[in-house]
């Protein structure tokens, strides 16, 4: 993909994310599918708020579930615990630029272990 059309889209995507996370919310589950794109005027759009879940000063990450996002795309904090916080969406989109920039994914694992080693 053109490297103006991977910043567009990912900026994009830095502003959903953005509007979230302002409002204590995060979405857990970022990934290429849940990204929805108008090929006519390059807007994309921020999907599938399922795993999404509202963050307060009280819990900021404490007992949240670790099993949210799709392997690729989860942060290590996910694969290790179930303390995390914001964090995780940056890290999804950060996978997500890598793998829009070549086409391939950027941390392939086959399971959870093998996915901290291609981290």
């Amino acid at each position: 993909m053109e490297s103006e059309s991977v910043r567009k889209y990912i900026f994009q995507l830095l502003l959903a994310i953005e509007y979230c996370h302002r409002n204590n919310v995060i979405h857990r589950d970022i990934k290429p599918e849940n990204l929805l794109i108008n090929p006519k005027n390059m807007d994309l759009r921020l999907c599938d708020f399922g795993f999404a879940r509202s963050l307060n000063s009280k819990t900021q990450g404490a007992g949240l579930t670790d099993y949210v996002a799709t392997r690729w795309y989860r942060a290590p904090e996910l694969l290790l615990s179930n303390v995390y916080g914001k964090e995780v969406d940056i890290w999804a989109i950060g996978c997500i630029m890598g793998e829009i920039t070549d086409g391939d994914p950027l941390f392939p694992g086959e399971s959870e272990i093998d996915q901290l080693f291609c981290i």
